[in-house]
């Protein structure tokens, strides 16, 4: 065998080898300790698990921090049953909706008995009145079909959307800025007005860290977010 038919028998193998190691998905040593090579996956906490309750086929999350957005919330969560139901032929079950009521939406996450109670100052705070009486609400007016176009939320409810399977996060430190505020404008205490507050939700609802982290958390559940104004 001559030395160039030795040279090139040796180039072969060396190829060879190396075709072995990319079929075996060998990588250089460099590239197999660089830093941040992976996939970023978010981690999982059981605070978060209620968000997986429901599989369904589609998964939406409404943000909202402002009575109007809270009205609008409301709304979408009517809309998107309805339109995957006609366009899709989708059935409410397939439809996940969580709503975010946060800021100073959170206030429509209480029950008739809270703002019956405390309707005064939560008017206030937020800057919200009965668009009929232009008085501050005795009740959730989300809860009442009667004000149709004088709301955004067109006259849907919560109890019509609870019925259809929507959830709401609700916003705990919100709700404690809440408690606080009420309890200097009534005399009262921090700790008992807060406690009363989380025993007075809306049907679904489900106190959160705060609500900002829940839309983060969300996203990372695979729910599509939708904002409101």
């Amino acid at each position: 065998m001559t030395k160039h038919m030795k040279a090139r028998r040796s180039v072969m193998s060396g190829l060879g080898v190396a075709a072995v190691g990319v079929a075996l998905g060998s990588r250089p040593s460099s590239a197999q300790t660089t830093a941040g090579g992976g996939r970023f996956q978010p981690a999982r906490h059981q605070q978060d698990a209620w968000l997986d309750a429901i599989a369904g086929k589609h998964r939406t999350f409404i943000d909202a921090s402002t009575p109007r957005g809270a009205g609008e919330a409301i709304l979408y969560a009517n809309n998107l049953y309805e339109a995957n139901k006609a366009g899709y032929s989708l059935g409410e079950p397939d439809v996940v909706v969580v709503a975010c009521l946060r800021h100073f939406a959170t206030p429509f996450a209480y029950n008739d008995a809270i703002w019956k109670k405390y309707g005064k100052t939560l008017s206030m705070m937020i800057e919200f009145t009965d668009p009929k009486t232009k008085q501050a609400p005795a009740t959730n007016l989300l809860n009442s079909g009667a004000y149709g176009m004088a709301l955004p939320n067109l006259g849907s409810t919560i109890d019509s959307v609870v019925k259809r399977g929507t959830r709401f996060a609700v916003c705990d430190m919100a709700t404690h800025f809440f408690a606080g505020q009420i309890a200097m404008a009534t005399k009262g205490t921090a700790d008992a007005v807060y406690k009363e507050l989380v025993a007075n939700l809306i049907p679904n609802g489900h106190m959160v860290a705060a609500g900002v982290v829940a839309v983060n958390r969300a996203q990372e559940y695979g729910f599509t977010l939708l904002g409101t104004l």
